[in-house]
């Protein structure tokens, strides 16, 4: 598949960007509404934020605990039912019978959970397109910028016409859409491994991965740079002031920029040897900001640095074909969390440094740690070098007794058990 109308051909492939699209905007107004509701019963702003980011770091929670399910449900089955399980606690929120704490514990579970739903998402589509993954992954990328625009244009307009708890009535039909579209339009598949999930197998699933050099670093370039850079972005509002829209919406244009050019006509094996490069293009543009720029001079850096973003869709590829198909939907849930939760991370550290340094040297430091962990992860990050003519890349891989335990490498040897799993798709 070379082009998004191939895609949209593909009937399983509309119906999970259709779910995708309407539970991004559903999540978004669900969001903006709880803020909304908390800052005017309470006044505060910091349970403002946490209502409108709440639910970012107890992904990490999901991924220490809950990523063995993503590879041992249904997956048709449970995409939809959490969909509809989104809608019910919209429909609680939306009755306004919780307290706030209550209602951040209700967020908090369906943070967790989400770590597992994002790692299924992205595994059933690599089964869907699995030679237009690349492509597949771009458009939704597109469609999730453009579903938390109109989100958050909607929501305004329903905060403002409803209140805040009807419009988390119109989140929770969305919502209940979305699951019946998924159900719907998804073919039922079997799990992709056996054995009984939880904490422990979850724990396990995760050791493994890391045990893997390759996977490893892959891991860490999704999470660390673009973490860095989050960081910086948090930064806007105090830089540019009544201004930062300016920045937001730059940053938003250069990463659907990024996504669509590059996304739709860069090859898959072009896109993944420009990780490294889009990873620097990512940072250097921030280091104007160490001569305090005027926010139009910083808006041009902002949009060409968020070009690099699109190193996510190489790095997501190559974690695709290294990781065995028993372990797909795990590791796409540590690699959705781990970003998730390193923007979060990354967002206080910076914000932090901006309380000791002021904020044009915090952006600026943001800028040179992120080149910093590039560069050390250059290496590890450089894609493959071509093997001679008549060997198997899927061979090579299979027998790597570094990227393997050691009861595989006995099964290995024998020619048996782990072969087929390690395969590349």
């Amino acid at each position: 598949m070379t082009t998004y109308r191939s895609l949209l051909a593909n009937g399983e492939f509309r119906a999970l960007f259709a779910s995708n699209a309407l539970a991004v905007a559903a999540g978004t107004i669900l969001s903006l509404a709880l803020a909304a509701s908390v800052y005017a019963e309470t006044g505060s702003p910091l349970l403002a934020a946490l209502m409108l980011l709440g639910g970012l770091l107890p992904q990490a929670i999901g991924a220490l605990t809950l990523l063995s399910y993503a590879d041992r449900v249904p997956p048709r089955s449970f995409l939809a039912l959490w969909e509809l399980a989104r809608c019910g606690s919209a429909a609680l929120m939306a009755l306004n019978v919780l307290p706030v704490w209550g209602v951040l514990l209700l967020l908090t579970g369906l943070g967790a959970v989400n770590a597992v739903s994002g790692g299924i998402r992205m595994a059933v589509l690599a089964d869907i397109v699995p030679s237009g993954f690349v492509l597949a992954r771009s458009l939704l990328n597109v469609s999730v910028g453009a579903m938390q625009i109109a989100g958050f244009a909607a929501g305004g307009l329903l905060i403002a016409a409803l209140g805040p708890h009807r419009a988390l009535t119109v989140s929770a039909v969305l919502l209940g859409v979305s699951g019946l579209v998924t159900w719907l339009g998804l073919k039922a598949r079997a799990p992709k491994a056996v054995g009984r999930p939880g904490v422990s197998a979850t724990w396990q699933g995760n050791k493994e991965l890391f045990r893997s050099s390759r996977i490893r670093a892959l891991l860490l370039g999704g999470w660390v740079p673009n973490g860095l850079i989050v960081g910086a972005e948090a930064m806007y509002v105090p830089f540019a002031g009544d201004a930062a829209s300016v920045l937001f919406i730059a940053a938003a244009l250069g990463m659907l920029t990024g996504d669509v050019c590059l996304g739709r006509w860069v090859s898959p094996a072009r896109l993944s040897a420009l990780v490294n490069p889009l990873h620097l293009l990512l940072a250097v543009p921030y280091l104007v900001f160490f001569v305090n720029p005027n926010v139009w001079a910083g808006t041009v850096a902002v949009f060409v640095a968020s070009i690099g973003f699109a190193a996510t869709l190489g790095l997501q590829s190559r974690l695709n074909d290294a990781v065995p198909e028993a372990l797909r939907g795990q590791a796409f849930g540590l690699d959705g969390s781990g970003r998730m939760s390193f923007q979060a991370v990354g967002a206080f550290t910076i914000g932090s440094l901006a309380e000791v340094s002021g904020v044009p040297w915090a952006m600026t430091g943001a800028a040179l740690a992120s080149i910093a962990v590039t560069l050390l992860l250059w290496r590890a990050l450089r894609t493959e070098p071509a093997l001679p003519q008549g060997i198997s890349p899927q061979r090579t891989q299979e027998v790597d007794p570094a990227e393997l335990g050691p009861v595989a490498v006995v099964e290995v040897e024998l020619g048996v058990g782990a072969l087929p799993q390690k395969k590349a798709r």
